[in-house]
């Protein structure tokens, strides 16, 4: 980890603290008060034929058409996501994976080739592998640190990229510059999956990608309690993935879509805890005698180091560390009695998370080796002399079941 490390938290592309608070709060969208309402609406009344023939013409347009086609309760929610991201649109979709899959189909058809990053998200895989396997589209994984070397794989009809940067997993920083050079030189489209920086510590479209992911679930939202995704995309690709998702009858609650809006007003000083807090414990489990490797992106031992210096701002509180020996079984002995680190899936809110991943079960192009089981971990806004005190004693009970 390099000295400057934690102090890198600073906002990219003119995005700060200030638009968090001011972001998507247009006066049509709040009527004079600081919240925009929850509008939890179906039907749209029109008042006179002309007007509905008008809304038919173009039900997009930002006026009550169907609650399917949005309200003033999602307008804002995409007005605010869009200018974070710096695109042309967002769509709003009910859970991170519908994001992922609804910005992929947006881009391929049958008889297409699609690049996969090895290090992607388990669900985007089983996607990647069962569905678009099944309409007719090829998929090809690549090791997520091949950087511009991404060009030997494409093929003539290669229409499209997708990463994840970091991993969320593993925790690789691809090269995304040098990959979305490459897919423009071959005219195919960039999708990055931007949830574990958000827009605060990364902005996928200003360094090429054409759609940004965020699984809003996660930090967006910050509090566990709400499925949603997003998709912002630029000029060239916006159309495309809005009329998919209209096709598709991608749609959220108002409920939930006021709920990541209430998230985010938040995110900034959120982030920056949990970075704070995830640096002391990263460093903290750096030194432990039962820990082979941190794999975090601010460590100079995460594969890509060198490239989140260069492009990101700072760093989340998600990680991964590598144990030395034992297997996956042994790991009982460690997670089971855990006081604060609760098992789950998911992460980005405000409670600590440990999960043993095994990621040699999704990895093909760069098999995945290591001396331990992997565990990650989001450390969330607890107190960090509490969080090290139940990591200590997790530690030291795995250490006396493998007999270290």
């Amino acid at each position: 980890m390099t000295d400057e490390s934690p102090a890198k938290n600073s906002a990219t592309n003119g995005v700060n603290e200030t638009t968090l608070v001011t972001a998507g709060r247009k006066k049509e969208w709040t009527h004079g008060i600081v919240n925009p309402p929850v509008y939890r609406a179906s039907t749209c009344l029109f008042e006179t034929y002309q007007e509905l023939q008008v809304r038919i013409a173009d039900p997009t347009n930002g006026k009550l058409f169907y609650g399917r086609k949005g309200t003033p309760t999602h307008w804002s929610l995409s007005d605010a996501v869009t200018e974070l991201e710096g695109g042309e649109g967002t769509v709003l979709y009910p859970s991170g994976l519908a994001a992922v899959t609804g910005a992929i189909l947006s881009l391929v058809s049958t008889g297409d080739h699609v690049l996969v990053s090895d290090s992607a998200y388990d669900p985007t895989r089983a996607f990647a592998n069962g569905f678009l396997t099944k309409m007719g589209v090829h998929v090809t994984y690549f090791d997520p640190l091949i950087g511009a070397g991404i060009d030997s794989l494409f093929e003539d009809n290669t229409k499209l990229v997708l990463t994840e940067t970091p991993g969320s997993l593993t925790f690789e920083i691809s090269d995304l510059p040098a990959l979305c050079k490459v897919a423009k030189k071959h005219g195919a489209y960039v999708i990055a999956d931007n949830t574990w920086a958000t827009p605060l510590l990364f902005n996928p479209l200003e360094h090429g990608a054409d759609i940004s992911v965020h699984a809003a679930t996660k930090y967006l939202g910050g509090h566990s309690d709400v499925m949603l995704g997003t998709a912002t995309a630029n000029k060239r690709t916006f159309k495309k993935l809005q009329r998919t998702a209209f096709q598709l009858g991608h749609t959220v609650s108002a409920d939930d879509a006021s709920l990541v809006l209430r998230g985010l007003r938040t995110l900034g000083i959120r982030l920056k805890q949990h970075e704070e807090n995830a640096l002391i414990l990263a460093a903290w489990l750096s030194e432990r005698p039962e820990v082979d490797t941190v794999l975090h992106p601010a460590f100079e031992t995460c594969p890509g180091h060198e490239i989140w210096e260069r492009d990101f701002a700072g760093s989340s509180g998600l990680f991964s560390i590598v144990l030395k020996g034992g297997d996956y079984a042994d790991t009982a002995a460690l997670v089971d009695d855990m006081k604060l680190f609760k098992m789950g899936f998911s992460w980005g809110g405000f409670e600590s998370l440990i999960l043993p991943s095994n990621p040699a079960s999704a990895r093909t192009a760069v098999p995945w080796q290591s001396v331990g089981p992997v565990i990650r971990l989001h450390i969330g806004l607890e107190n960090t002399d509490d969080l090290i005190a139940d990591l200590q004693a997790g530690l030291e009970r795995y250490s006396a079941k493998i007999g270290s």
